[in-house]
């Protein structure tokens, strides 16, 4: 995966609005962090990012499989370069790639709307959702893997649903535990 396009999906993205609300980490705090997020055999060679207490993202590892690991803000995840495009795409509000992409987040997350995909902080009309252990799909490709599953603003985060449903970056959400 090229770094550049890592740093520049990072820079305008994650590292200015999620990873900006938590105190930089060191190298060695985040690696702990990430145990977990994704199977071994992917995190293990995967390229890492964190950020530095500049606020810019650094790479801590060089990967070799495709695969990138991060914690933006609270939520330890890694995504393969499909993803990595589609997440670009959200933190610049561009058109999302056709590209199909997988994102491991087997520690779950912290919440986040299920019908904003820029809401920050939960409030009463953004349906807030805190999904444990899943994986996601994401990208136009997954379109029509989305077909029977749920679209209910008001999602039950135990069974699989379709996130951001009706938006540009709709994807499927599936809990693992």
């Amino acid at each position: 995966m090229q770094r550049s396009f890592l740093l520049v999906l990072l820079s305008v993205g994650f590292t200015a609005q999620a990873m900006a609300q938590h105190a930089a980490m060191s190298d060695e705090e985040l690696l702990t962090k990430l145990k977990g997020a994704a199977p071994a055999e992917v995190l293990d060679h995967a390229t890492i990012l964190n950020m530095a207490p500049d606020g810019k993202t650094k790479v801590v590892r060089e990967g070799n499989n495709g695969w990138t690991c991060m914690d933006p803000g609270g939520a330890p995840m890694c995504g393969d370069k499909g993803a990595m495009e589609w997440a670009q795409a959200w933190q610049t509000k561009a058109a999302a790639p056709q590209k199909l992409g997988f994102i491991y987040m087997l520690k779950g997350d912290d919440g986040t709307s299920n019908t904003d995909p820029f809401a920050h902080t939960e409030a009463p009309d953004n349906n807030w959702v805190k999904t444990g252990p899943h994986v996601m799909i994401v990208g136009g490709e997954a379109k029509s893997m989305m077909q029977g599953y749920p679209r209910d603003p008001k999602a039950n985060p135990d069974r699989p649903y379709v996130m951001w449903p009706g938006t540009p970056y709709e994807h499927l959400m599936l809990p693992v535990k």
